[in-house]
C-alpha cells in the first residue's frame, strides 16, 4: 500500500510567489507587461529581419530565429505563471509538468547552441571576411539553425524519461515558478545520483560546451580587432559583437549559476536566477539589439514610414 501511494502521483504544487500574498495582483500585472513586451519586441525583430532588404544577411537571419526562439522559450513558462497568479491555483498535473519541462529543456538547449552559432557567424565575418559569403551561405545557415533546434531532443527525451520514471514521495510541493529538473529531484524518492549525473552532463554538453566555444571565438575576434589599423574599423567591428556578448553573459551567467548549484542547496534564490534566463534575457534582447544597431533602427524607421 505504501509503495502504491508513492508511485501514483497525479499532480504537484508550484509555490511560485505564494510567499508574497499581498503582491499577487501587482506581480500578475508586472509579468503580463513583461510578456507582452517580449512578444512585441521580439516579434518586431522577426518582422524586420524578414522584410527589410538591409537586414537580409546571415547575422539577422540568426537574430530573427533567436527572437522566435525567445518567444517560444518564454511562452513555455510565463503564461502558466500568470495563470497561477490570477487564479491562485498552483497545482499542475504530472503530464503537464512533464510537458512543460520537455519543451523548456529543448528550447533552453537550442538557445545555448544558437548563441554559439551566432558567435561563429561573427567570428567568420571578422576573422575570415573574404570567405564569409562562401562559408555562411544560405544552406549552411539553415542547417545550423535546424541543428540548433533539434540537437537537444534525444538527450531531453532520455532525461524526461529518467526523471518521471522515479517514484515521488513526501512533499509534492515544488519551490519554483515552473517545473524544472532540480526541484523535481528534490521531491523524488530513492537514489537520484545517477540522474543528477546525467543532468550535470547535460549542463556540460548544452551549456558549458557552447559557452566555451563562444569564449574561444571571441578571443580570436578580439585578437583580430586589435590588429586593425583604423580606430574606426576597430570600433565598427567590435560594435557588431557587443549586443551578442551582452545577451550571452545575461543568459549564461544566470543559467550556469542556477544549474551548477547542488540539489541540497536549492533555495528561493533559484527563482530569481530562473527569472533572468527565462524572462529578463528575452525581454532585453530586442532592446539590446536595436538601441546600438543603426541598421535595425533604419529598417524600423522605413517600416514605420510605409
Amino acid at each position: 500500500m505504501v509503495e502504491r501511494n508513492i508511485t501514483l502521483v497525479e499532480e504537484f504544487i508550484l509555490l511560485g510567489f505564494s510567499d508574497m500574498p499581498n503582491l499577487q495582483g501587482f506581480l500578475f500585472g508586472f509579468f503580463l507587461v513583461i510578456y507582452v513586451s517580449i512578444l512585441l519586441g521580439n516579434g518586431l525583430i522577426i518582422a524586420l529581419a524578414k522584410v527589410a532588404p538591409a537586414l537580409q544577411t546571415p547575422m539577422y537571419f540568426f537574430l530573427g530565429n533567436f527572437s522566435f526562439l525567445e518567444i517560444c522559450y518564454t511562452s513555455v513558462t510565463l503564461p502558466r505563471m500568470l495563470s497561477d497568479l490570477w487564479t491562485q491555483k498552483r497545482n499542475i498535473t504530472l503530464l503537464a509538468c512533464a510537458t512543460q519541462l520537455f519543451f523548456f529543456l529543448i528550447l533552453a538547449g537550442s538557445e545555448c547552441l544558437l548563441l554559439a552559432v551566432m558567435a561563429y557567424d561573427r567570428y567568420v565575418a571578422i576573422c575570415r571576411p573574404l570567405y564569409y559569403p562562401l562559408i555562411m551561405n544560405h544552406r549552411i545557415c539553415i542547417g545550423l539553425v535546424i541543428g540548433s533546434w533539434l540537437a537537444a531532443i534525444p538527450a531531453v527525451i532520455w532525461q524526461i524519461y529518467q526523471i518521471f520514471s522515479l517514484p515521488f514521495c513526501g512533499s509534492k510541493i515544488l519551490n519554483h515558478i515552473f517545473c524544472d529538473t532540480l526541484p523535481l529531484l528534490m521531491v523524488a524518492c530513492g537514489n537520484t545520483s545517477v540522474i543528477e549525473f546525467t543532468v550535470y552532463g547535460g549542463v556540460a554538453l548544452y551549456i558549458m560546451l557552447p559557452f566555451i566555444l563562444i569564449i574561444r571565438f571571441y578571443v580570436k575576434i578580439i585578437a583580430t580587432i586589435v590588429k586593425l589599423p583604423s580606430a574606426i574599423g576597430r570600433f565598427k567591428a567590435f560594435s557588431t559583437c557587443t549586443a551578442h556578448l551582452t545577451v550571452v553573459f545575461l543568459f549564461y551567467g544566470s543559467a550556469i549559476i542556477g544549474y551548477s548549484r547542488p540539489k541540497s542547496n536549492a533555495t528561493g534564490i533559484d527563482k530569481v536566477l530562473s527569472l533572468f534566463y527565462t524572462i529578463v534575457t528575452p525581454m532585453f534582447n530586442p532592446i539590446i539589439y536595436s538601441l546600438r544597431n543603426k541598421d535595425v533602427i533604419a529598417a524600423f524607421r522605413k517600416l514605420v514610414s510605409k
